[in-house]
């Protein structure tokens, strides 16, 4: 059998959200009760008699000579619980599962190991990946089969699941030959897939410019973002044309973040009422999202407003940031113990679509005054005909004008002011986020994954630099002391997931990814630069010798996305397939993100083995990383940092002339900038990294100067300054 055979198109790839918390009455649950995960706990009361990943399955699979029905998806896949409510839940669909097959079930969050490298296997089969992703393995984890949302009984043009069940058992059965070799193929396609080689490629800033020219070209410059429907924020890629912007005199590059970044904040893929960003657009106008929120799409879009308003002074992104940052701590945070939640499902059960974050007309009468709602509803475009396919009465808001346009039509403005428009729609949003609270709220998956809480750590310490947001940098620390003592122990072993939903610690040990190394080591040293604390800097040297040595392929030269084996064992089932990811896609890759800390790091270490690393890292896709044009963002950005001399800032002293030269000297986006700032107290050996120390160290102190800086560039350091004037000076000299 050829691959692909039995292939029927699924769902897009980023379906809609939905959660189903049911609860099961007791001894009525299968294998799942015990397990961490909220997708898998979800799961629990199925009659299919579910296992979690695990060498367990796979034994039980070779010791029945059963195949693996595996399903991969998530908490806030709103097609996952569709296909659990139509199929998994259902007895007779269930007694062919459990009477042909061993059944696994995959946390796409918990294990994106797992997941990688299946979507790469249906990918082969069908054409397509995406969540639920449903695939038919060998009792050894080969997938011969697989596909996306099969619905219960044959519609949408996709075959019935009980059709296809007993199909793959017949196939298992009588045809073994040939499901044997279409696994054998399957597996090297899996084996493939992000194991690029591309060496050969020159190192060069002209390298840059054809990834950045491949996003321009793809620029849509009347709604912002890139290419049509649906739309996805790509916040590597806009950091890059940010860069190249500010940095290059870029002006096209210009052109499109801005534009994006105003198009996106101002569309309904952004919660106009509470801040923070859906998941993506289905509409190339940024109008209806699928309204999942994710922390990592709000972290790094965080970021990217706030290096927007650093730059160009936009107060619009000043206030974008800042909302997305209530909504996070409001939302998304565990303000006591420190930490990030994963995600926020949009919908309530699966005859929603969104309700809770959508309005009627009515509903909005209901809870404005009528002056509130006639200027409400020209700001948000609330009217009788909404935007939803499921209910056209419901109305996602989106700003259609800005209060300065509405303010300049008379028979709406009634001769108010602009502030006094501003103050209506403050009130009326408001009154609507207190509607909006008394509808049920969609569930909140409150799991804490390493990557993404180093992640928001970063996020939120830049933010607090940059926005003077004290609370923002002392919650960061807290996360990311939080995620040292509960997720590392203080040598090479850092796990995937600090806690899960309930807080239960005591889950599968999940192995952290190079992806949690790579950005807890950013996270330390930002939060070294933040508060000076010698353990964050220490931290991030271990963890990035750690990561060295558990994911570096030497050979290759380049890291993998999980550990490599040393001790003879044999990987699970398909985690025998090394992946070394490159390609951005939601979150900025493995690869980029890992170099990128390195050469952070020997600026501040010294340490010339992390820049060589770094180095052949990038060496090894330079052939091949400009196809990857939108999706290769943080490649361009490391490449930019590699090539490139690293300007240090820094600041000494205490008080307002501390505090003025450290804001001269943050603004402006550059990815080979730091800025740090450091007490008098603290010049020390022992208080400062060994290769700042060598340099700091010996810069002579103005006499009598409460607070100076000095700018270095490479290893060449200018002489201090203490004035505004003389800094501007020399972050304007070239090397």
């Amino acid at each position: 059998m050829e691959p692909g055979a039995l292939a029927a198109p699924g769902p897009p790839m980023y379906s809609q959200p939905m959660h189903s918390d049911s609860s099961p009455s007791p001894g009525n649950m299968n294998r799942l009760e015990h397990a961490a995960s909220s997708y898998l706990r979800s799961a629990r009361h199925q009659p299919v008699q579910w296992h979690a990943w695990g060498e367990a399955a796979f034994a039980h699979a070779e010791a029945e000579d059963k195949p693996i029905l595996l399903d991969i998806g998530a908490v806030w896949c709103h097609w996952c619980h569709v296909m659990d409510r139509e199929s998994y839940e259902d007895a007779e669909i269930a007694r062919i599962i459990n009477d042909h097959f061993v059944a696994v079930k995959v946390d796409r969050d918990e294990r994106p190991d797992v997941d990688a490298r299946y979507q790469a296997a249906v990918s082969a089969i069908s054409g397509q990946g995406g969540w639920p992703l449903t695939a038919f393995l060998t009792p050894d984890g080969r997938p011969y089969f697989g596909g996306t949302y099969f619905p219960r009984d044959d519609r949408y043009g996709r075959p019935g699941f009980g059709r296809v069940l007993l199909t793959m058992a017949q196939v298992w059965r009588e045809r073994r030959e040939e499901a044997l070799e279409s696994a054998a193929s399957v597996m090297s396609a899996i084996e493939h897939n992000e194991s690029f080689s591309g060496g050969g490629g020159e190192l060069t800033l002209a390298l840059v410019d054809k990834i950045a020219e491949s996003a321009l070209k793809m620029f849509d410059p009347h709604n912002g973002g890139f290419g049509s429907q649906p739309k996805f924020p790509h916040p590597a890629s806009l950091d890059l044309l940010l860069h190249l912007a500010v940095n290059r005199g870029n002006t096209r590059a210009r052109e499109a973040f801005v534009v994006t970044l105003e198009k996106m904040a101002r569309g309904g893929v952004y919660d106009q009422l509470a801040g923070g960003f859906h998941r993506y657009s289905v509409d190339e106008r940024w109008v209806v999202p699928h309204f999942e929120k994710m922390l990592y799409d709000n972290t790094e879009l965080l970021r990217n407003y706030v290096h927007g308003f650093q730059s160009f002074v936009i107060e619009e992104f000043r206030q974008t940031a800042q909302e997305i940052v209530g909504w996070l701590d409001a939302v998304m945070t565990d303000r006591e113990r420190g930490g990030f939640y994963a995600s926020q499902d949009a919908d309530i059960n699966l005859d929603d679509d969104g309700d809770y974050f959508t309005w009627t007309l009515d509903e909005a009468r209901a809870a404005l005054g009528p002056t509130e709602l006639d200027i409400a509803a020209l700001y948000w475009d609330i009217s009788e005909l909404g935007d939803m396919h499921h209910n056209p009465a419901k109305n996602v808001l989106f700003r259609k004008y800005t209060v300065e346009e509405l303010a300049a039509q008379s028979e709406v403005a009634a001769g108010r002011s602009v502030e006094q428009l501003r103050q209506l729609i403050d009130g009326a949003r408001r009154k609507l986020l207190a509607a909006r609270a008394a509808r049920p709220t969609p569930f909140i998956d409150r799991t804490l994954y390493t990557g993404w809480n180093a992640m928001g750590v970063t996020a939120y310490l830049e933010t607090a630099r940059i926005l003077r947001m004290d609370a923002a940098r002392e919650f960061a620390l807290l996360t990311l002391r939080r995620l040292l003592d509960e997720a590392w122990d203080g040598g090479e072993t850092l796990r995937h997931v600090i806690a899960y939903h309930d807080g239960n610690t005591s889950g599968d040990k999940v192995p952290g990814t190079l992806d949690d190394y790579a950005f807890t080591v950013h996270a330390c040293m930002d939060a070294w630069f933040a508060c000076g604390e010698m353990r964050f800097y220490h931290a991030a040297v271990k963890l990035a010798d750690a990561m060295i040595a558990r994911f570096y392929d030497r050979t290759a030269a380049a890291f993998c996305d999980t550990k490599q084996q040393t001790n003879g064992s044999a990987p699970l089932a398909v985690l025998s397939a090394r992946r070394k990811p490159l390609q951005d896609s939601p979150t900025p890759a493995g690869n980029p993100t890992a170099v990128s800390a390195l050469l952070r790091l020997e600026v501040l270490s010294g340490r010339s083995e992390y820049r060589e690393i770094a180095e052949d890292t990038l060496g090894s896709f330079a052939g091949i990383v400009e196809h990857f044009g939108l999706y290769a963002g943080s490649y361009g950005l490391a490449l930019e940092r590699l090539l490139l001399d690293p300007v240090q800032v820094m600041v000494v002293g205490e008080g307002p002339e501390a505090e003025s030269l450290e804001a001269l000297a943050m603004a402006h986006f550059a990815v080979n900038k730091t800025v740090m700032r450091i007490a008098q107290a603290r010049l020390a050996p022992e208080e400062i990294p060994e290769a700042l120390a060598e340099t700091l160290l010996h810069v002579p102190a103005p006499d009598g100067a409460a607070a100076w800086a000095t700018v270095c560039r490479g290893r060449t350091c200018l002489p201090p300054v203490t004035s505004a004037e003389a800094l501007l000076e020399a972050l304007a000299e070239k090397a």
